[in-house]
């Protein structure tokens, strides 16, 4: 068992870096095949055992990041999810059984996948396999599969490794192999035959990045300034605009918090988005925070308009647990002093349909909301044509996590064929086309602005339509697979071998 842990251990880590800013995607199917090793051959009340390792080391090093919320934030969320890969190593065991068992042990992980981005406290999907392939020729397969596809994918190339090293013979050996190299063929084959839609209009977004004084970390100690650094970036693109140095946009984005308190309630703060609004004489989409009383608050995107103010919002639906939400507040929160640096709870969205945006309809995701299938593929499905992510992860500015949650922006780019607007309050600011490639941005921790036209996409592509369900099936798959695999074991038990068949009674008793 020693040795199963250690090198659980080390696969954890090695998943962990296969996602950026290390990027070493190669590790990631020899990452999931050691984990379905490690487990293999053991029993369910000890398979847990070396899965639980590989979820410790998977996940405390990929949020190494939300650390700078605070310890307890940090290893509470992480410890969380870990306890999925244990339940997996048990999970996996009946399964193991089957014919065809790699397709179950892949069916398993995806399965897993999904319930650790959805429960306990909302889940956090930071680590699903898909998350590791732009750039990678298996990119070009999301929009046809979506994410959590492509997950399945990357389980089965894992699982199916890991039976050749199982396997007894050449021949045992070898046919595992030679599926790992057709399963990711198939998956590569978009890059030759890739995914398109037609356009079916076009419209000039400016993005700003107003900047974060100091470090770059602390919003609410320069919450006023970093609203006035964005109105002043706004004058700065219109009076660019008059120029003729920069088209006029048809509307503005403004990241997430840069409103860090309540304009309706704020007048100064009021008074810095209708001075922005007057100089640049189109529409604001601005990250604002809402008073919800005293014991919530709301994350909102809402369109300003020049001419009849405040119009529609959209409420982020994934606030992060124990950092912007408690979970169970009333077993923790008065006893744990760094969780008390959270005093108000914020409320979770449920909007479905998409924002209309200078009658654009807009598929917005606040920060975390990006990570998360259900906000945007549920706006897409009411005719989303454009994606606007308003991020303000500004604390994680000097860490993995801006690299990380920018490829999962371009994750969703690709997936769901759209042009994706990144608006961030200090980085990373930028357009990236539905192909995933980035055609503008502006550096980290810095004061400036994109302006662009981009493409409008009607089409919903296969993996929007397929995603919601793809999940749910693998976790049908598996529960059948236990059926099987206890039906196998039912008739093996009540089996009675052949050479016991010809005893007489009597013979039974003398033997």
């Amino acid at each position: 068992m020693r040795t199963r842990c250690l090198v659980a251990l080390v696969a954890g880590l090695a998943l962990a870096l296969a996602f950026p800013p290390t990027h070493l995607y190669v590790v990631l199917p020899f990452a999931v095949a050691a984990f379905f090793v490690v487990t293999d051959e053991l029993p369910a009340r000890r398979a847990w055992v070396p899965g639980l390792v590989f979820g410790v080391s998977f996940q405390v090093t990929l949020l190494w990041w939300l650390h700078v919320v605070g310890t307890v934030p940090w290893l509470g969320l992480s410890l969380t999810q870990t306890l999925w890969y244990g339940v997996l190593g048990a999970a996996v065991v009946p399964l193991r059984r089957l014919p065809a068992a790699p397709v179950w042990l892949a069916a398993a992980w995806v399965a897993m996948e999904s319930f650790r981005c959805t429960w306990p406290a909302g889940g956090m999907p930071w680590g699903r396999l898909s998350y590791a392939v732009v750039g990678t020729p298996v990119a070009g397969s999301l929009p046809f599969i979506g994410a959590t596809g492509v997950s399945l994918v990357l389980a089965l190339s894992g699982a199916l490794l890991a039976a050749a090293y199982r396997g007894g013979g050449r021949r045992r050996r070898l046919m595992p192999l030679a599926a790992v190299v057709g399963v990711l063929a198939l998956a590569s084959v978009p890059v030759v035959a890739p995914y398109s839609a037609d356009e079916v209009g076009d419209v000039d977004v400016a993005a700003v990045q107003g900047n974060v004084p100091g470090n770059g970390t602390d919003v609410l100690a320069h919450f006023r300034q970093i609203t006035a650094q964005h109105q002043d970036e706004t004058a700065r693109l219109a009076a660019d605009v008059r120029a003729g140095r920069a088209p006029k946009p048809d509307f503005v984005v403004w990241p997430e918090n840069s409103t860090a308190v309540d304009p309706f309630e704020d007048q100064q703060m009021r008074a810095d988005i209708e001075g922005a609004l007057d100089t640049i004489d189109v529409p604001i989409l601005a990250g604002v925070v809402v008073d919800g009383g005293h014991k919530h608050v709301l994350n909102q995107g809402i369109v300003f308009d020049p001419v009849t103010g405040a119009g529609d919002r959209y409420t982020k639906w994934h606030p992060v647990p124990f950092g912007e939400y408690i979970p169970w507040r009333w077993l923790f929160g008065t006893h744990l002093a760094q969780l008390n640096q959270v005093p108000r709870d914020m409320v979770r969205g449920t909007r479905v349909e998409p924002l209309d945006v200078a009658g654009t309809k807009v598929a917005d995701a606040i920060c975390f909301d990006v990570a998360y299938d259900d906000g945007l593929y549920a706006q897409l499905s009411h005719g989303g044509q454009l994606v606007v992510v308003q991020t303000s992860n500004a604390m994680f500015i000097h860490t993995a996590q801006i690299d990380q949650q920018f490829a999962i922006s371009r994750l969703r780019a690709i997936e769901t064929h759209r042009y994706v607007v990144v608006a961030a309050i200090n980085g990373i600011t930028g357009v990236i086309a539905p192909d995933g490639s980035v055609v503008t941005s502006v550096p980290v921790r810095t004061q400036a602005y994109v302006d662009m036209r981009v493409g409008l996409y009607d089409a919903v592509t296969p993996a929007v339509r397929i995603g919601p369900w793809l999940g749910l099936g693998c976790a049908g798959l598996v529960i059948l697979g236990w059926l099987l695999a206890w039906g196998q074991y039912r008739r093996t038990r009540g089996a009675v071998p052949a050479e016991h068949t010809s005893l007489t009674p009597t013979d039974r008793i003398t033997a």
